[in-house]
């Protein structure tokens, strides 16, 4: 998708987004209704939290060897409208501190623009083993947080 189609599908959003990824629907999700299935949109809102992180300054394996482990502690998801094979989307995320915890509000939107699945995703941090407060990765996403 080009910048232009971006802007037309996210301006009548009042949601500010720190991250967008444009992403297709490939046959192997579809259920036997050839609608994508549930657990696939999980798996792209992690794909994009992971690429969120990486271009953000560390990747999850980064993260690992040096200790940090960011895990999901809590998922609270909305479908909305069904992806369907040969469907494009954007994957968008903006990220919100409360105490130790990073909270990922995610949206698949249809490249038409109508909303698909909405998610709040909580994250802990682990540091070598032990919950922490996750000032590491509060300083790599200090830009990102809202």
């Amino acid at each position: 998708m080009t910048n232009t189609q971006y802007m037309r599908i996210l301006k009548d959003t009042d949601k500010r987004y720190c991250f967008i990824m444009d992403m297709e629907v490939r046959d192997y999700e579809l259920d036997c209704e050839q609608i994508v299935n549930n657990a696939n949109y999980l798996h792209y809102m992690e794909h994009t939290r992971h690429k969120f992180c990486k271009d953000a300054g560390m990747s999850f394996n980064e993260m690992h060897n040096q200790g940090i482990d960011a895990v999901v502690r809590k998922v609270e998801i909305e479908y909305k409208s069904s992806l369907r094979g040969g469907d494009s989307f954007l994957s968008c995320l903006r990220l919100e501190r409360r105490g130790a915890r990073f909270i990922f509000h995610q949206d698949i939107i249809r490249s038409n623009g109508e909303l698909c699945a909405e998610a709040d995703i909580t994250i802990v941090v682990l540091k070598d083993g032990k919950l922490s407060r996750g000032d590491e990765l509060a300083k790599i996403f200090r830009k990102y947080i809202s």
